[in-house]
């Protein structure tokens, strides 16, 4: 079939209830939206017609790849001598709010939106989210070393603010506003991280602190278990199949499950 036009995926946004106004979290897979006449800032422009002047797209741009605890970095790192692994380290960049593209893992539209003109990020070296519309500076002002994706980080105010979760041609698996519920437990296993960043010379330093050690590979099922209990919205943009979701219920009706799958 022909590409997609912005005009198709309008269609298709407006027939999932994605309206003007209020804060709209995406995560999509532009893969499986198809071809787009125009790709990723199409889309992009898309989103930002269907939420209009008064709405707030927001993107998980998170940067795994500058710190020395993620799976990415154990994964380019293992085997390395210790004269290769400080070389790796001298070599890794370091976190620019500003300029850091997004890690690939996160899709093309969040590099996309990042790099839009007006838009604002978090400063976490790791888990940073980028913003564009009026509520950007509310989301993104403050994001503690010690909050990855808690209620003090942009994760969290999204909670606050009652955004919608757009799920674009992705599912519960990656639906990282589940992550806010590890912080609901005392006994939660946490870890010691370091992250490579610029200073406020713009020097590269290492910055060390703890957070929680985050595990997702439970939450297809928790999805599962949660669509029955929140209004969760059905249809398709472009190719993909696409889920408009209540983020503050998704998240609330997880935490009255008796039992946790991830737990």
């Amino acid at each position: 079939m022909a590409d997609w036009t912005e005009d198709d995926l309008q269609l298709g946004l407006k027939r999932l209830g994605v309206e003007p106004g209020g804060v709209l979290f995406v995560q999509a897979s532009l893969r499986r939206v198809g071809p787009v006449v125009g790709g990723a800032a199409a889309v992009l422009r898309a989103l930002r017609l269907a939420v209009g002047d008064s709405g707030t797209l927001v993107a998980y741009t998170a940067t795994p790849e500058n710190s020395r605890t993620s799976p990415l970095y154990r994964a380019a790192t293992a085997g390395l001598s210790a004269a290769a692994l400080a070389a790796y380290h001298e070599a890794m960049p370091p976190f620019d709010r500003r300029n850091s593209p997004c890690s690939p893992t996160m899709g093309r539209l969040s590099e996309e939106l990042r790099r839009t003109p007006g838009a604002l990020r978090s400063a976490h070296p790791q888990t940073s989210f980028a913003a564009l519309g009026p509520a950007a500076g509310e989301i993104t002002w403050e994001h503690p070393l010690e909050q990855h994706l808690g209620p003090d980080s942009p994760l969290g105010r999204l909670y606050g603010l009652r955004a919608q979760a757009l799920l674009l041609g992705t599912g519960p698996r990656t639906f990282t506003p589940f992550h806010l519920l590890d912080y609901q437990r005392a006994d939660h296993p946490r870890r010691r991280y370091s992250a490579r960043v610029l200073d406020e010379r713009g020097q590269a330093v290492w910055r060390h602190f703890t957070g929680l050690d985050f595990d997702d590979s439970g939450f297809g099922e928790l999805g599962r278990r949660v669509a029955p209990l929140v209004p969760v919205r059905h249809g398709r943009v472009g190719s993909a199949t696409a889920a408009l979701v209540p983020l503050r219920a998704a998240v609330d009706a997880a935490a009255t499950l008796p039992s946790l799958v991830w737990a």
